[in-house]
């Protein structure tokens, strides 16, 4: 969890502010946007260093009493009635895009603003849930102000909400009754995986859950920013998937390869339809994309203040075997997008979502995307609907040899020709081999006309 001491201040990891204007500078040059996530959510409770009794008094940034803490986080939570307050964070945000260039932010736990619970409560969709006594006001007024203040000095800066509870009107423009944000993160997606991956046995994974979970706001799907694991999975305390994955496997094990072959197979299925099925952008946190197996733990008391997990083992890469595997995958998967920009297409269509055979299926733009996610159970013709007759061709396969698959399906199979029959509602259908835990990506090479 991030707590901010100084928020006028650049993190020394990021060497003096000249490196770091130097850093966006390189990356302005390359093309890149640059975004800083920023936490106005709440503040360190370090009173040596930080905002917290700043002027010797218990209130002068923050709620006093029991509001002023983050009853989970043990951090302090800003006034946001208070104009000096308003002041302060408003400023903050200027000063980052004139001092620094910053092409946007990201709202750290907007839902820890906009409740007095801070997000820790059930939430059905209700619109009373948004509309009670628990709402923080205040948070919601200086949300409104800084976007509305922000578009308006800066035309081109984005803003993107992180929140996890739905909050109506969290990307409509505020001249519409909305907070203004451009982009919100759907932080329930990580969250479905976690508890799947640590929780639930893969006979029990439903695939209702998980569609109904990537595409939970089909309204605002345009808008919408998902990950597969965030970067709370993979610092101090929390677990990465690869973690999880490849972490408890015992290399002296009779089960060793089924063990590795299982975690590879997941951490690219769930990467994959992820990335292909959310919204219109993708994050990653650095490392993920390789399974880094570590999580990145930063010097603390827990581990005698110590930086020897402070990094992420880029070597890994240079050597044969998983993690090079799971980068040549990676980079398959974004060119995927490269070449026929998956995600600025249309929301996929998910036609064949089957709970018992535990296969997805989904069309968006011009590809079909297959998932087989049962652990044991291989299909030699799994009957798949498609609008389009014609020949499919196999163009990313998740369980090809030199992504550390087993490479089950063979070059023959590679290219299907459909069949003139009505399945999952749509005209025609494909009989194709899908391996068990294993997904295709399919696109039309020629349509034939009848």
């Amino acid at each position: 969890m991030v707590q901010v001491t100084n928020f006028y201040a650049v993190s020394s990891r990021y060497g003096t502010p000249e490196d770091f204007k130097r850093l966006v500078d390189e990356a302005h040059g390359l093309g890149l946007l640059v975004f800083l996530e920023m936490v106005h959510s709440y503040a360190a409770a370090d009173e040596m260093v930080g905002l917290s009794m700043f002027d010797g008094s218990n209130d002068c940034f923050f709620h006093s009493g029991k509001r002023g803490q983050h009853k989970f986080w043990g951090t302090r939570m800003f006034k946001y009635g208070d104009p000096d307050v308003l002041h302060f964070l408003l400023s903050n945000l200027n000063w980052w895009i004139t001092e620094y260039q910053i092409d946007g932010f990201q709202f750290h736990s907007v839902s820890s603003m906009l409740y007095t619970h801070n997000g820790f409560a059930s939430f059905t969709g209700d619109m009373e849930e948004y509309c009670n006594q628990y709402v923080d006001r205040d948070a919601q007024l200086y949300l409104i102000l800084a976007n509305e203040i922000l578009h308006a000095l800066y035309p081109n800066i984005i803003t993107i909400a992180e929140d996890a509870t739905y909050y109506p009107g969290l990307c409509e423009p505020t001249s519409q009754g909305g907070l203004g944000f451009d982009y919100y993160v759907n932080l329930s997606v990580p969250k479905m995986w976690s508890t799947f991956l640590e929780s639930v046995p893969d006979l029990e994974w439903s695939m209702t859950k998980i569609v109904n979970t990537l595409i939970s706001d089909r309204e605002y799907a345009d808008k919408m920013i998902v990950y597969t694991e965030n970067h709370n999975q993979s610092i101090s305390g929390r677990q990465s998937f690869a973690e999880i994955l490849f972490g408890g496997i015992d290399k002296d094990s009779h089960h060793y390869k089924e063990s590795l072959q299982r975690g590879s197979s997941l951490h690219k299925m769930i990467r994959l339809i992820t990335f292909t099925s959310g919204g219109r952008a993708y994050l990653s946190f650095m490392g993920n994309e390789f399974g880094h197996p570590k999580r990145v733990e930063f010097p603390t008391s827990s581990n005698d203040n110590s930086y020897s997990n402070a990094n992420r083992q880029w070597d890994l890469l240079e050597k044969d075997g998983i993690h090079r595997d799971l980068f040549s995958f990676d980079k398959d998967m974004m060119k995927l997008d490269e070449n026929l920009r998956v995600l600025s297409r249309r929301i996929p269509n998910f036609h064949h979502v089957n709970d018992s055979s535990l296969v997805i299926s989904y069309i968006r733009g011009p590809l079909l995307f297959v998932f087989n996610f049962h652990p044991t159970h291989s299909y030699d013709s799994y009957s798949i609907g498609v609008d389009e007759a014609g020949e499919y061709q196999v163009i990313l396969n998740t369980d090809e040899i030199k992504y550390g698959g087993q490479g089950i399906l063979k070059e023959d199979q590679y290219l299907q020709r459909t069949v003139s029959r009505r399945v999952d509602g749509l005209r025609n259908c494909l009989q194709v081999s899908l391996p068990s835990r294993t997904a295709q990506v399919y696109k039309l090479r020629r349509i034939l006309r009848i």
